[in-house]
């Protein structure tokens, strides 16, 4: 029989060996390609610049780089470097689609300037004016998001 304490530890020591982190891309997860016919993520924004550049740029094809299923684009070969060395720490959350509407069960497109950065991870929104609601309570909509996000797939993007 387990107390409250052994079921803590145990689902805690579960989490960390494999690596749950519903926030973070995961292998065979959707990626946000919307509106490209080439598989590039994030309408081709590079998503380092978020980051160093304090903004949206457009990624270059000659600073290309394939991961998760689909092709990252980077504004330069810096970026493009940070990227490959720590890809986890410059993927958006939730596969670059919109932040709020993971939340709220659905996958939809982004707009590159409608965006975030909450606890280090970068968020996307559908648009200014999500990004506005967005902005009122990031972490309960991180949390609706988080819980939400492993059974989004495909059949879910509207």
């Amino acid at each position: 029989m387990f107390d409250r304490r052994s079921f803590i530890f145990l689902a805690g020591s579960a989490l960390a060996l494999f690596g749950a982190t519903p926030s973070r891309a995961e292998p065979g997860r959707p990626i946000n390609t919307l509106g490209s016919s080439d598989g590039v993520a994030i309408r081709g924004y590079d998503p380092v610049a978020y980051f160093r550049q304090g903004g949206p740029q457009l990624g270059k094809p000659e600073f290309s780089v394939s991961h998760g299923g689909a092709t990252w684009r980077f504004a330069n070969a810096e970026n493009k470097a940070a990227f490959e060395a720590q890809p986890a720490r410059y993927l958006p959350a939730y596969g670059g689609f919109c932040a709020y509407g993971t939340s709220r069960g659905y996958l939809v497109k982004i707009e590159p300037e409608a965006w975030s950065i909450v606890d280090g991870r970068l968020y996307l929104n559908y648009d200014l004016g999500v990004r506005e609601t967005w902005a009122g309570k990031p972490k309960t909509y991180i949390a609706r998001a988080d819980s939400n996000w492993p059974r989004l797939g495909k059949a879910d993007i509207r």
